[in-house]
Order: structure tokens, then sequence, then C-alpha cells
């Protein structure tokens, strides 16, 4: 049997995912520390939806 998970999306797609992979992380410390020093309600839900994003790159959830 073949694996066709790799062919699961299209090819932009994959593209895009490892883009945003390579991304997240540098976002993800800006703006952990920027929610050091003013925090703020935006600054946490807006690191808590980078780390969700994070997290479901990480685990190919997306």
């Amino acid at each position: 049997m073949r694996n066709l998970q790799k062919y699961k999306y299209r090819p932009w797609f994959r593209t895009f995912r490892k883009w945003s992979g390579q991304l997240i992380i540098p976002f993800i410390i800006f703006q952990f520390i920027r929610t050091i020093f003013l925090p703020t309600i935006f600054d946490v839900l807006l690191l808590s939806f980078f780390i969700v994003i994070a997290i479901s790159i990480y685990f190919e959830i997306i």
C-alpha cells in the first residue's frame, strides 16, 4: 500500500507551513519578551495564539 499522507495537502500549503514553522519561533520569543515588559491582555492572547500555532505545526495537526 502506498503512503499518500505526503500528498494530503497542496504544494503551496506545504510551503507555507514550512515557512511559518521557521518564523513562528522568533515571533514567540519577541512576543514573550514584550509580554514580560508590557503585559496587556492583547499581548498574552497573541502569545497564546502563537504557541498554539507552533504546537500544531510541530505535531502536524495543521
